[in-house]
């Protein structure tokens, strides 16, 4: 009996000897307590959950090796083995950058994608964005940063002229995005936002990937996969156009023919262009997409258009007499991109571009014909070494070759010239915490023609200042080569530089946002000349600034079934470029901009109603009879457009659009004859659009087993 008594004495005091007591403390890097954190002994039920001061205590029993585990979510656990004794610990633990609770920097940068849930724009509006025309361009200059110049159509950002903003397709470069038009009247982008998944607008500081865009980078990503079989049908008062989508287990393929003829549309609105053959043009676009592996995407995409039209362009000095002026282009764009994760940490991507471009245009007995050949090709490795660090880098290569046959009284006059760009690019994406990140990274170029080499730097950062609010800075440089109608003549000028200063400030909460952005942008190294024509005028003196504010404001929840937004641009702009004889505000500058976009569904007519309203302040123009260079001032321009979409059923849909309801005449600037008359005056006429409204009416029908699916998201 006594030694059963000493066997159980032995094995109690034994159990409360090995008794271990294990408390502390668990508390974020910045020292604020957590509470609701784990914390636990791996393989045990042994543990305890820390209070609202971070404080936690429990027993073990446990004598071997001991794992101690702290979990909470949000964070990264923290795992450490212990020594089987009583002890006391300080827990810090580290919070994770997830993607839906990082900061994001939006610095000069308007993301658009489904996939992306703090965006302000999606590529559904830019369809429905009514005086748009579901053109691109047209609805991203409803954005702050945007300059409204109606005889372009073209993306003018921030002080920058049109040529400053580059459209990039699933990374790769398109050149000569725009179709050709008439003088003074707009051209559309030749890609149709159906095509696109996403789309990232820069109006500057935008990533070290990118290159040869002194203002803006427009960033396209082309949609993937398609999920369901469908075809459709458009019957349009400009033309008609047929496309079918096929999906496979593992492919898609998507094919469009598209055909514009505005003869008829012309014969029934008056237009202040006399057209000897309205403009007519055959589109074919074909996009094919296949899955490689569990990871792999390739996507290719070509399109293929050809375009004419004849009209007579009175002369300046003498209205009687009719210049005959023809306009022709034959096009094809090819591109292929392809994307494959290869690990948890590494990806890669690449792709290549390839554009081919015959223009010709003529003026009475003078022509110009000429022919573009581009290439760009890119490869590029992402390497993720944790949530917090992530690193791009890669190299691409650009080629654009031109062309060109000058034909007056004289007889044929050919120049050409064959550019090729290397480069490569490094950047780092840092996230110190969730609420704080930062964007290095490095360019390096290289020209062939003038062999310059450039290394510009890229810096961003961001920095969450609330649950719903945060304030960004960037600031890069920036390179782009001369227009073509410079390297023409003088190939071995040097590049044109901007520097860019960018401050914003960003809230969004439940269907509002709202952003606002300072900038600041220096030119450098433009070119200047006493002539075009003559080379040895030629130097890169020239230099200017851009400087301002954008506001946004986006609401689509406050009134049922409403979505609307505002912006408003202030610019200040100057430069001393060209044949300028100093520092001037730019034809194409406005000192103000403002645009509202409204938008409303409504039930009970199974209707989508879109009206915006667009404003710009009065831009300066070069007045031939004043002694002071572009002293003239253009009228405001203002303009209300209007549209309406009917689902007349499931797969038929009804739309109509009107520009410009109000027939307001806008002039964007004015033309001057060549030579003064007899009194010393030079005559002069202003530039004004084609027609005082534009009204466009279609008929829209889906063909696909999915009843569900029609083309309303394309109106």
């Amino acid at each position: 009996m006594k030694a059963l008594l000493y066997s159980i004495f032995s094995l109690l005091f034994s159990s409360l000897s090995a008794q271990v007591t294990i408390s502390g403390r668990v508390i974020e890097k910045s020292g604020e307590p957590l509470l609701g954190v784990n914390v636990y002994l791996k393989g045990t039920y042994d543990g305890a959950t820390s209070d609202i001061n971070g404080n936690f205590s429990f027993t073990t029993y446990e004598n071997d090796s001991l794992v101690l585990i702290a979990s909470f979510i949000g964070f990264h656990e923290s795992i450490q083995s212990l020594e089987p004794k009583s002890q006391k610990l300080e827990i810090i633990l580290r919070e994770k950058v997830s993607e839906l609770n990082a900061v994001v920097i939006t610095a000069g940068s308007f993301n658009a994608s489904d996939e992306n849930k703090r965006v302000v724009l999606k590529p559904l509006d830019i369809v429905t964005t009514a005086g748009a025309t579901a053109d691109i361009p047209g609805a991203l200059n409803t954005l702050p940063g945007t300059q409204t110049v109606g005889e372009t159509g073209r993306l003018f950002v921030r002080g920058g002229d049109g040529r400053e903003t580059k459209t990039f397709i699933d990374g790769m470069l398109v050149h000569n995005e725009y179709s050709p038009s008439a003088p003074n009247t707009p051209g559309r982008s030749r890609f149709s936002p159906f095509m696109f998944k996403g789309m990232s607008f820069s109006t500057g500081g935008y990533s070290a990937e990118y290159g040869q865009a002194l203002s803006s980078a427009l960033i396209l990503q082309s949609k993937d996969i398609a999920e369901n079989d469908r075809s459709d049908i458009s019957l349009m008062s400009v033309g008609a156009d047929v496309s079918t989508t096929q999906s496979f287990e593992r492919s898609s393929v998507a094919a469009k023919v598209q055909y514009t003829n505005l003869t008829p549309y012309f014969a029934i609105a008056p237009q202040n262009l006399k057209w000897e053959k309205a403009p007519e043009e055959v589109n074919g676009n074909l996009a094919y997409r296949l899955k490689t592996g569990k990871t792999g995407l390739l996507k290719f995409y070509t399109n293929l258009s050809t375009s004419n039209m004849d009209l007579y362009e009175a002369d300046i000095a003498n209205l009687e007499v009719q210049l005959p002026v023809r306009v022709s282009n034959d096009y094809v764009h090819f591109n292929t991109s392809y994307r494959e994760v290869i690990s948890d940490r590494w990806g890669l991507r690449g792709g290549l571009s390839l554009t081919r471009s015959n223009d010709f245009a003529s003026l009475d007995q003078d022509s110009r014909e000429q022919e573009l050949l581009g290439f760009h090709g890119k490869a590029v490795a992402d390497y993720q070494h944790s949530d917090r660090v992530g690193v791009l880098f890669g190299g691409e290569v650009f080629s654009r070759g031109v062309d060109q046959v000058l034909t007056n009284e004289s007889g044929p006059f050919e120049q050409s010239f064959d550019e090729r760009i290397a480069a490569s690019f490094v950047e780092t994406e840092t996230f110190a915490s969730s609420s704080l990140a930062f964007k290095a990274g490095l360019r390096l170029e290289h020209n062939s023609l003038n062999e310059k080499a450039t290394l510009t730097p890229r810096f961003s950062a961001a920095y969450k200042i609330g649950t719903n609010s945060q304030v960004s800075l960037a600031h890069g440089q920036f390179y782009q080569a001369p227009q073509s109608q410079i390297l023409l003549i003088d190939p071995k000028v040097r590049h044109e530089r901007a520097d860019h200063y960018i401050a914003n400030y960003q809230w969004s909460k439940e269907g509002h946002s709202f952003r606002i952005e300072l900038y600041e942008k220096r030119y450098d190294q433009l070119i200047k000349y006493s002539s075009i024509y003559d080379p040895a005028t030629y130097c890169s003196d020239g230099n200017g600034f851009a400087r301002g504010i954008d506001l946004f404001w986006r609401d689509n929840k406050t009134f049922k079934g409403m979505d609307y937004w505002v912006s408003y641009s202030y610019l200040l702009t100057e430069r001393n470029h060209q044949d300028y004889p100093g520092s001037f505000t730019p034809a194409f500058a406005s000192t103000h901009n403002f645009s509202l976009v409204t938008k409303k569904f409504i039930d009970e007519i199974k209707s989508q109603i879109g009206v915006t309203y667009s404003f710009a302040s009065s831009r300066p123009f070069n007045d031939l009879n004043s002694d002071t260079y572009l002293s003239g001032k253009t009228p405001a321009y203002h303009d209300l457009s209007f549209n309406v979409s009917y689902l007349y059923s499931s797969q038929v849909i009804i739309h109509a659009m009107v520009n410009n309801v109000l027939g307001i005449n806008n002039i964007y600037g004015y033309e001057y004859a060549n030579h003064p008359n007899g009194d010393g005056i030079y005559a002069s006429r202003p530039i004004t659009p084609a027609a005082k409204r534009f009204i466009f009416l279609g008929v829209f029908i889906t063909l696909s087993k999915n009843k569900g699916i029609n083309q309303l998201p394309n109106l």
